[in-house]
C-alpha cells in the first residue's frame, strides 16, 4: 500500500483513464431510477507529510437534508449554467469549503455513482495544493478533514453490510472511524472505486458479513 504514494499526480491521472475497472462499486441496478438529476463532486488528493490524502467533509445537520451529518466530498446538484460536470464539482467545491477553481489540477474522473436520493454523481478527481485556506460555508459544512491514502486502502479498515432499502438488503461499505468520522454510502464507494483504479484488490469485499442497524 506504501506503493501509493510514490505515485505521482501524473501517475494517477495515467490510471484513471487507462484502466476498465472490473466493478464499479455502485448500487445494484435494480434500485437506480430512471428519474435521476445530475451531480458531481470533487474528490481532491492533497499532499500532506509525503504521503497522498483525500480531503473530505461533514455536511452540516439540517432537517432539510437527507443526508445531513454525514461524510461526503464537496459538491451538488449540477446548475443549468454549467456547461459541464466538471464545472459542477469546481463551482460546488469553491461555495462549499472556498477551492478556488484556479488552485485546482484536474487529474481525471470517475465513473458515475447512484446515490438513494436520486442523484447520478460524477466524482472529478483533483490536485489541490496544501496547506490549503479552506472557507468553509458553515450553514453547509461543519467541517473538512483528510484521511490517508494507504489507511484507506487497508482492507482491515472497511467492510461491507446489508442495509435495508426500498425492501431490499443491499450490501452498503462502511469504513471503521477515523478521528472521530465515520464514512459510508455513496461517498464510501467512490472512495473504492478511485482506489480500485489506482489498482488495490478489494477482492474480500465480496461478501458483507452482518446487517446494519
Amino acid at each position: 500500500m506504501q506503493a501509493l504514494n510514490k505515485l505521482t499526480a501524473q501517475d494517477i491521472s495515467r490510471r484513471l483513464q487507462a484502466v476498465n475497472p472490473q466493478r464499479s462499486f455502485d448500487v445494484p441496478s435494480n434500485l437506480i431510477s430512471d428519474q435521476f438529476r445530475e451531480a458531481a463532486v470533487l474528490v481532491p488528493f492533497v499532499r500532506l507529510r509525503d504521503e497522498w490524502q483525500l480531503l473530505y467533509i461533514r455536511r452540516a445537520c439540517s432537517e432539510r437534508d437527507r443526508h445531513s451529518g454525514q461524510v461526503a466530498f464537496a459538491g451538488g446538484k449540477r446548475d443549468p449554467h454549467d456547461p459541464n460536470l466538471y464545472s459542477t464539482a469546481l463551482r460546488e467545491a469553491q461555495e462549499e469549503i472556498g477551492i478556488n477553481p484556479q488552485d485546482v489540477s484536474i487529474l481525471g474522473h470517475l465513473s458515475a455513482h447512484h446515490s438513494i436520493s436520486n442523484f447520478k454523481i460524477t466524482p472529478v478527481v483533483a490536485q489541490v495544493p496544501w496547506p490549503y485556506s479552506l472557507q468553509l460555508q458553515h450553514s453547509e459544512v461543519d467541517r473538512a478533514f483528510t484521511i490517508p491514502l494507504t489507511w484507506l486502502a487497508d482492507p482491515r479498515n472497511h467492510e461491507l453490510h446489508l442495509r435495508e432499502l426500498k425492501g431490499t438488503n443491499v450490501p452498503v461499505v462502511y469504513f471503521k472511524e477515523y478521528d472521530g468520522e465515520l464514512l459510508w454510502g455513496a461517498t464510501a464507494r467512490m472512495t473504492l472505486n478511485l482506489l480500485h483504479m489506482l489498482g488495490v484488490d478489494f477482492s474480500t469485499l465480496d461478501q458483507p458479513i452482518a446487517k446494519a442497524a
